[in-house]
């Protein structure tokens, strides 16, 4: 029992040091923790599954909520109702179990010592988790499990646990021996075991934080290191001390919330994180806000709550208008501290901004109910802006302002557009006025919002203005009607023939104005033009072939000017539809052709008539061979249609050029013909090229020839 009571010691103290350390619990002189220390469990032969052994007395002093129990054999369990209960059946036990039990608010060690085993004691593991072994019923090797608290200081190496080879008598005969992570494997060299003792030492500072357990084999061998005992199982845990702050992922954090939000209303959360260990106060953090700016209309406007970390407004909805706080944003500096905010708790600090978001809850207003404009009548373009005031956020849908013209049969002269810098309303006049026909305008223009206001707000009569367009006389000059105005007259007219009356007429009916008129644009000088009555008559013949001419049209344009002050003037256009008349001689194309002397065909060339007139002073065209005596016998003309002939060699004909006299005549009423010369070239073709004559054409030539065939005639 002295081997017994001494383990119990060693894995106590740290225990009852850290318990004694902890704040009280929720109730005044409870103390958190096992509230019996000792019991006593008889063996009586193996214990069975689910057989309640023993009910164990622990109060954490507040409810005893998530407390978790851990006996050192893990065979056995601590169930719901505190009940020590094997897990298995089990037919040896430990002589002595120790049970950790473990919650926010207590932390403590109890022990379990089973009477009446039986004498051979089998060798087990560390604190039971050794099971029997049959060879071994002389000799075992108890290994207590080892607690650590981090960050301890030098000096080291530092004695922090022993294992013992039971009976006793068997010390100095055999050597410890130690293996595992932190012994002879990475982290090497952390912690050591003497070879004669079985003491167990820390050899420098450990961190929780970097490893939290460690689990390391014992076992014994004789003096040549051939296995004796083991190996046991050494559970080393390092218990966790406050040195990690609590620290928010982000320095600065953005929430907003609508205005009027409900009390309560949860803007944002808060969280950070502690590296300590989570089962400990250590790692319990609470949040507070410790400062807010501004601090008006309430210091206290959000509140956070100290566990979860949520920020909820705490004013109410009232108060919370965007309109009348003296700001929409809002500066909150979070403090988290862990041991569950004590005073000793470490701290870390952030800062929560929060925006107080808009919502239309205010219609727009015109700033006068009757705006007044003045616009020159036939002009166009804005004539008045209108104001508005909205409180809401600019911006923003709930500000922006969209306006309607009411009177639906003024909305094809007017218009109104928002302008997007200032929201205001641009009332303009697209269509011009007349001030003869309406000289004041009366509109009715509607402002809203481009978002929809919310529920319990409505447009009121402020948000229906009257505009009064007042259109201002002026000067107009003559209009021409019809314009423009089109006649048909014939070509060549005498000068001095009457071609059009101008009308023109002044829009200003409340004023008695004269008018004259004016040749403004006559291209080919044609035409003058009455200055009172306005009568156009020509002053020279009109050509319908003239280049001004175009599609038969001559278009000529004239002013309008009235007496007014300043006079005004306006202008007309007068289209022309010329008709032909048979001016032009018909011409004869083309007036070159080329022939080979000795050519077999002696079809010379294909000629075709031309007519600056239109039909019917033009085609049919009669082309025919000139009146000069003989030409019959050398060449003939025959028609191929309505507007060519072929010209035809009688006989051949040597190289040279020859002039030959055609007559063509068109088919106007009455017709006109023109006597024409066509150029025929002899030539001399040799290899598909034709030698020509470059002299001039020989008139000569034919006359001599045309005699020669008379007096051959006559002497036959």
């Amino acid at each position: 029992m002295e081997i017994g009571v001494c383990i119990l010691l060693a894995f106590l103290v740290p225990q009852v040091a850290r318990v004694g350390g902890q704040e009280d619990g929720a109730h005044e002189g409870c103390i958190p923790g096992f509230q019996v220390k000792r019991y006593q469990v008889a063996y009586s032969g193996p214990f069975q599954k689910g057989q309640a052994l023993i009910q164990v007395e622990f109060d954490d002093c507040a409810g005893n909520e998530d407390v978790k129990f851990k006996v050192s054999d893990p065979n056995f369990h601590v169930d719901e109702d505190l009940n020590l209960v094997p897990q298995q059946d089990v037919l040896y036990s430990s002589p002595i179990l120790f049970i950790h039990g473990l919650s926010v608010y207590a932390d403590d060690m109890a022990q379990v010592e089973v009477t009446g085993l039986p004498i051979q004691s089998p060798l087990r593991k560390i604190l039971g988790f050794g099971q029997t072994l049959p060879n071994r019923s002389k000799r075992s090797l108890l290994i207590p499990p080892v607690i650590v608290t981090e960050n301890q200081r030098a000096p080291f190496p530092r004695i922090i646990g022993r294992s013992h080879l039971i009976p006793a008598e068997q010390s100095g005969t055999h050597n410890f021996r130690m293996t595992g992570p932190g012994a002879d494997q990475d982290p090497k060299g952390l912690f050591t075991i003497d070879i004669h003792t079985g003491d167990v030492s820390v050899s420098r500072s450990l961190d929780r934080e970097a490893i939290d357990s460690y689990q390391l084999e014992v076992s014994t061998t004789d003096f040549n290191g051939n296995l004796m005992e083991g190996p046991a199982m050494l559970v080393i845990t390092v218990i966790d001390q406050n040195d990690n702050r609590p620290i928010f992922k982000e320095t600065r954090y953005t929430g907003e919330v609508l205005e009027g939000s409900p009390t309560g209303t949860t803007v944002m959360t808060m969280m950070a994180f502690d590296a300590d260990d989570p089962a400990t106060d250590n790692a319990a953090l609470r949040y507070n806000i410790v400062r807010q700016s501004p601090d008006n209309p309430s210091s206290k406007m959000f509140y956070i709550d100290a566990e979860r970390g949520d920020i909820v407004t705490a004013i109410s909805p009232v108060l919370l208008d965007r309109e009348t706080l003296p700001t929409t944003t809002y500066e909150l500096e979070i403090v988290a501290k862990d041991m569950a905010g004590s005073e000793v708790g470490l701290t870390g600090t952030a800062t929560a901004t929060i925006t107080i978001t808009d919502k239309n809850d205010h219609a727009p207003e015109f700033t006068h109910p009757l705006f007044e404009a003045y616009v020159d009548e036939g002009s166009t373009g804005v004539v008045v802006n209108l104001t508005v005031d909205d409180r809401d956020d600019p911006a923003t849908g709930a500000w922006r302002a969209t306006y309607t013209i009411l009177n639906k049969d003024l909305a094809q002269s007017f218009e109104i557009q928002t302008n997007p810098d200032n929201n205001e309303g641009m009332l303009s006049v697209v269509k011009p006025l007349n001030y003869e026909a309406r000289a004041v305008h009366t509109l009715l223009i509607q402002v809203e919002n481009e978002d929809p206001l919310v529920s319990g707000v409505d447009y009121g009569p402020s948000s229906t203005a009257t505009v009064q367009v007042t259109v201002q006389d002026i000067n107009e000059g003559p209009v021409f009607f019809p314009d423009p105005l089109t006649v048909n007259r014939m070509e060549n007219i005498p000068v001095g023939s009457f071609v059009a009356s101008l009308n023109a007429t002044d829009p200003d009916t409340f004023h008695k104005q004269n008018i004259r008129y004016a040749v403004l644009r006559d291209p080919a000088g044609w035409l003058s033009v009455n200055p009172v009555r306005g009568t156009v008559n020509t002053s020279a013949s009109l050509d319908r072939e003239s280049p001004y001419v175009h599609d038969n049209k001559y278009t000529a344009v004239f002013i309008a000017t009235d007496n007014g002050s300043p006079p005004a003037t306006g202008t007309g256009t007068l289209i022309i539809y010329l008709e032909d008349y048979n001016d032009n001689a018909p011409y004869v194309v083309p007036s070159v052709a080329r022939v080979c002397e000795d050519a077999h065909d002696l079809n010379v060339a294909i000629v075709g008539g031309r007519d600056k007139d239109l039909t019917p002073n033009a085609a049919p065209f009669k082309i025919e061979l000139g009146k000069q005596p003989g030409l019959d016998k050398t060449w003939k003309v025959t028609r191929v249609n309505s507007t060519h002939s072929r010209i035809m060699l009688l006989h051949s004909l040597k190289k040279a050029n020859y002039q030959l006299p055609l007559l063509i005549t068109d088919s106007g009423v009455p017709p006109l013909s023109n006597s024409t010369e066509v150029k025929v070239q002899v030539c001399v073709c040799k290899k598909n090229k034709m030698h020509c004559s470059s002299a001039h054409s020989h008139r000569a030539s034919l006359l001599v020839l045309l005699a020669t065939l008379l007096l051959t005639l006559l002497c036959l």
